[in-house]
């Protein structure tokens, strides 16, 4: 059987609107009245962000009295410790750890025409054969960098220098490589007859090397495994990105996967000297504060006066049976090249740059095929013949 329940009477409805609407009354008013301070305080709160955002950029830190604010509400939250020091508001430390024989006389020279038209300082070390740093030897050096008046630009010959391991704020890497062989080609003609400046102050490079090394046919130190054409002494590029464990200047796996690591994690850009003037340009965009108007200056006939004397003298290519030789010998430093080629191509997609046309072409597309010596021939020739600083 089914029961209902009696309405509720007139009385108790009656009484429990009035409760009802008085709740109600009472919610509005109070959340009136606490919108209109909430507004005040919202508007003036945003008021102070906007003119403390702007104060930041004009003046490149933010005001001492906010400092002076953050430092106390730390120390109030717990924490204790010096303000911390007033940044740029754009990539204020640059670190340049330059492979040899990849383009670097080619890039600080453009550097140090643009010290004094932006106005920022550069550092170029004359330290060139020591690239493998004690711990003591590397916390002084990133000390040292750390330490440089902003915004500067730091360059060595060095293995990678991981900063966040010392707790020190990370700077800005850059760097540029090139085809191994290609590389390893002009480093060897290089240290036995220099470069055109050498060649016209009758300058001997290496003045304690013996004519019997200096003069060693190419094709004999490769196909006869004389040291310097060999493992490790080939395994050359990859150290520059692994960084300064042993395990880094071991021909392997892990030191070619912990560079490309690197890389990903580390580097704002590294480039491949057969695109240099895309790199350029990239370095123009992605740091306008170093490198504006760079590409400008590279084409201009004052500089080609002056790059047209960094070039390697007396280069030679050797046979294709040894270079083929030197590919299988430089598996792993091909593998990161391609790899870092091919983050440079994306990278060039991003910012929305076409490829300009390859000054020269990378010995391991050459090797693919199998009848390219007069090929390679007449490359050398032509790059005997046409000014390059690219060495």
């Amino acid at each position: 059987m089914m029961t209902f329940r009696n309405p509720l009477s007139h009385k108790h409805l009656s009484g429990y609107m009035r409760v009802r609407s008085r709740r109600g009354n009472w919610l509005a008013v109070v959340l009136l009245r606490v919108s209109r301070r909430d507004l005040f305080f919202c508007l003036t709160a945003l008021l102070v962000f906007c003119l403390g955002s702007v104060f930041y950029q004009f003046s490149g830190g933010a005001p001492k009295v906010l400092l002076d604010v953050g430092f106390y509400l730390g120390r109030f939250a717990g924490g204790h410790g010096p303000l911390a020091p007033r940044a740029l508001p754009f990539p204020s430390q640059v670190v340049y750890n330059r492979v040899g024989k990849c383009g670097s006389r080619t890039l600080v020279l453009l550097l140090r025409m643009l010290v004094d038209r932006h106005g920022f300082t550069l550092i170029s070390s004359d330290i060139h054969n020591k690239t493998r740093l004690t711990k003591r030897e590397q916390e002084n050096l990133i000390r040292n960098i750390s330490t440089t008046p902003q915004p500067f630009l730091y360059t060595r010959h060095v293995h990678f220098l991981n900063f966040s391991r010392f707790r020190t704020d990370e700077p800005v890497h850059i760097n540029i490589i090139r085809d191994p062989i290609n590389r390893f080609l002009s480093n060897y003609f290089f240290r036995r007859f220099g470069d055109w400046r050498g060649e016209e102050n009758h300058v001997v490079r290496t003045p304690g090397m013996k004519d019997d090394e200096r003069y060693l046919d190419i094709n004999t130190c490769i196909l006869e495994s004389y040291p310097e054409c060999s493992n490790p002494r080939l395994f050359y590029i990859i150290p520059y990105f692994c960084g300064q464990h042993p395990q880094c200047r071991e021909p392997g796996l892990w030191a070619l996967e912990t560079a490309k690591q690197n890389v990903l994690d580390h580097y704002l850009l590294v480039g491949v000297l057969e695109e240099l003037e895309d790199v350029l340009l990239l370095l123009e965009r992605l740091l306008p504060h170093f490198f504006s108007d760079v590409l400008n200056i590279y084409k201009s006939p004052e500089y080609r006066k002056l790059g047209n004397m960094t070039g390697t003298v007396h280069k030679q290519t050797p046979d294709l049976e040894a270079l083929q030789v030197l590919y299988e010998r430089m598996e792993y430093e091909y593998k990161f090249y391609n790899f870092v080629k091919a983050q440079f191509h994306l990278t060039k997609r991003k910012i929305g740059l076409r490829s300009g046309p390859k000054p020269s072409r990378p010995y391991s597309s050459v090797l693919q095929r199998k009848d390219l010596q007069e090929e390679l021939e007449e490359e050398e020739t032509e790059d005997s013949l046409e000014w390059t600083d690219q060495t």
